[in-house]
């Protein structure tokens, strides 16, 4: 039986300076207060030009980032990979709005694609569609009723010929490439383009995967109607499960605008229905592939225990384990050492424009209950370990 207490495994790719490193880290990003005054002194720093990116860099930009460019990520990829864990890149860049920045995002995506080819430790590519549309466009799209300008039209088809741009090169190289999920008000046309990308290079295997977020309460209909599509039309369905990063801009969104909030009753009934997904997915594995995005260990127990119940080998490359980088590496490399595939996003670009992704998930260990005291617990039991051991 697999166990994520093992700290030895765990952290066996971590210095004592890392873990040292990462103790103060989690410290930090456990107290909201802190949080919330470090976000504050960040962003006004960087605003006004204090020279404070050397700082970020060798703290939490090292934590959570792979480096500023591909090549800077080399190290992290061969380090992850010589542990049996693999590296999907991703270009963390936000709040792009010009057409010259959609198109240089495209770029980059597929030169991360490329990075995929020539590297087994790279098993996916992945990307937002926000990265390289206006949200304005999406969100006006997502209600079928709405008629759209000339203008926004021609901008949604150069949208959706980004997005079959890169799903074009995914599966000319052969590279899998995940499209993520984001807010419930433009979700239905990242799925909607999702769903014919994957009709269109989906025919083999799943080179193409939506991204389906289980706070959402009805994402287990969702998951049934795609199966039954995917069935009749004859084509491979690429899902990533997570949970899902949005729920407070949700809730609030819902609240003052006045219609039912999309977001699960609580917690308990999000964890239930991210496992029923899973089963979901095991018995239908013959025409989809899965990539779990979770920090759960019980959600990461249970599709261990699906897999054995199926018959299913724990290295089918059709399923996938994957954490972020700097977080939950007791399931990781527990994971990996037992042969299971498993990868880590590592997100990667220059500092000053990933500051809006590292603070987020600063805000997001801050808020998920457990998240920040289980890392720290497991860091300082891997420290007085190693201390006993002198």
């Amino acid at each position: 039986m697999i166990s994520f207490d093992d700290t030895e495994i765990a952290f066996k790719i971590k210095s004592n300076a890392d873990l040292k490193r990462a103790y103060w880290l989690f410290k930090i990003i456990g107290s909201p207060t802190m949080v919330k005054v470090g976000k504050w002194f960040t962003n006004t720093a960087l605003k006004i030009g204090l020279p404070i990116k050397g700082i970020i860099k060798k703290t939490i930009f090292k934590q959570f980032c792979g480096g500023e460019t591909i090549k800077d990520c080399s190290k992290t990829i061969t380090v992850l990979g010589d542990f049996g864990v693999g590296t999907i890149l991703d270009y963390s860049v936000e709040g792009k709005t010009s057409e010259e920045d959609f198109d240089a995002t495209v770029d980059e995506i597929i030169s991360t694609i490329y990075a995929a080819k020539e590297n087994q430790n790279i098993p996916f590519a992945v990307f937002k569609v926000t990265g390289i549309s206006r949200f304005s466009i999406l969100e006006k799209a997502n209600e079928l009723t709405a008629l759209l300008t000339d203008e926004e039209k021609l901008a949604l088809d150069t949208t959706i010929s980004r997005i079959d741009k890169i799903c074009s090169e995914a599966f000319k190289n052969n590279v899998s490439v995940f499209i993520d999920a984001e807010e419930s008000w433009i979700q239905d046309t990242i799925d909607r383009i999702t769903v014919e990308m994957m009709r269109k290079y989906n025919r083999e295997r799943a080179i193409v995967f939506n991204t389906l977020q289980m706070y959402r309460h009805d994402r287990i209909d969702y998951l049934n109607q795609e199966i039954t599509t995917a069935r009749k039309e004859n084509f491979h369905y690429g899902i990533k499960l997570v949970r899902g990063a949005y729920m407070e801009k949700e809730r609030e969104r819902a609240k003052q605008k006045g219609y039912p909030s999309p977001i699960q009753p609580d917690k308990i009934t999000c964890d239930n229905d991210f496992d029923k997904a899973l089963a979901i997915i095991a018995e239908n594995i013959d025409c989809l592939a899965l990539c779990a995005g979770s920090h759960n260990e019980q959600s990461a127990l249970t599709l261990i225990d699906l897999l054995e119940k199926k018959g299913i080998s724990k290295n089918d490359n059709r399923i996938y384990f994957a954490q972020l980088l700097g977080m939950s590496d007791h399931i990781s490399y527990n994971l990996s050492h037992e042969g299971y595939n498993v990868a880590k996003y590592v997100p990667y670009g220059p500092i000053k424009e990933v500051m809006p992704y590292l603070l987020r998930r600063a805000d997001e260990n801050t808020s998920v209950a457990g998240q920040t005291g289980r890392e720290l617990s497991l860091i300082m039991k891997e420290r007085k370990r190693r201390t006993s051991q002198k």
